[in-house]
């Protein structure tokens, strides 16, 4: 046992991998950290950042136990625009963020999952840099995510951001919004059906018709709702259009969203239903690959769209 003078100099031990803080990447728990705290910036507009995949995960579990999710693309892609603007841009920890667009798209073959967590490289490219009185009012920017020099997905995301005194002036009817946790959640779709194994995990309901559900809403998810907040997350509107492609594909078929172009147009509020629908699928010949168009709703308005490229799991090498 070293003496109580033998002090290990911190300078000449290992530097050891941590996360990104989580309030930094907008997460409550720090299991839904992806991103790793270590990033460096070339110039003005190009920064290059870490992250890990985990083998499992509570909620982007591998699909077919065999592939890492695509969704988890998409959050890392998220993640990646928070951190910028709190450690790139000096945005305060507290400002609100608004997503106009967020997409991805993965190469199959390179998401299988192997015998450790994927350390993964991402390029990240800013544009479209907004500026008011010297503080960041937007960003639009392209990451690629590697491992090991392999390019497993690629993606874009562009997003507003304002102070908290303009978001209480821009939601004062709606600031305070919340779910009354007391009242049950709406019925779900069979797990199965939407490649759910989990009623927890089902955010659809069936509707009057089919390729038509209403969004579920559960605020007890801890990983979809990660924090109180006043509006339904973005995250969780991928979610309802992933399921809904998926409730599609034939009986027993695991299929990938290898791809989807989101586009956001205003809140997802509490309190109001929520409609889901898709639109008929298109084949691209020669391939498993289908692109389909999911829509979502709410008081007759359109609250965001999502063009989902669609392929059966590859076979698992």
């Amino acid at each position: 046992m070293p003496a109580a003078t033998d002090i290990v100099d911190p300078e000449a031990m290992p530097r050891l991998t941590t996360t990104a803080p989580r309030e930094y990447v907008h997460r409550a728990a720090l299991a839904e950290v992806f991103l790793a705290a270590d990033w460096s910036r070339s110039d003005e507009a190009h920064f290059t950042l870490s992250a890990q995949w985990p083998r499992a995960h509570s909620f982007f579990g591998p699909l077919g136990g065999t592939h890492y999710d695509p969704m988890m693309a998409a959050e890392t892609i998220r993640q990646v625009g928070a951190l910028l603007a709190h450690v790139g841009f000096g945005v305060p920890i507290g400002h609100q963020f608004l997503m106009w667009e967020l997409n991805y798209r993965v190469v199959p073959g390179m998401m299988a999952v192997g015998g450790a967590p994927a350390d993964l490289r991402l390029d990240v490219t800013c544009s479209d840099i907004r500026r008011r009185a010297g503080r960041l009012t937007g960003l639009a920017y392209e990451v690629v995510i590697s491992e090991n020099g392999r390019t497993l997905a690629t993606g874009n995301a562009r997003y507003t951001c304002t102070s908290p005194e303009v978001y209480r002036r821009l939601r004062a009817d709606r600031i305070d919004a919340t779910l009354d946790a007391s009242v049950p959640p709406t019925p779900p779709v069979e797990p199965r059906v939407v490649g759910r194994r989990d009623a927890f995990d089902v955010v659809l309901t069936p509707a009057d018709r089919p390729e038509r559900w209403r969004l579920r809403v559960d605020t007890r998810h801890p990983v979809l709702f990660d924090h109180p907040g006043d509006h339904i997350p973005g995250m969780v509107l991928l979610e309802a259009a992933r399921q809904a492609v998926h409730s599609l594909a034939p009986e027993g078929q695991v299929v990938m969203p290898m791809a989807m172009d989101s586009t956001f147009h205003r809140y997802a509020e509490f309190g109001s239903p929520c409609w889901i629908e898709t639109e008929p699928a298109v084949d691209y010949p020669g391939t498993s690959e289908r692109l389909l168009r999911v829509v979502g709703r709410q008081d007759d308005a359109v609250l965001f769209t999502a063009i989902t490229s669609v392929a059966n799991l590859p076979a698992h090498s």
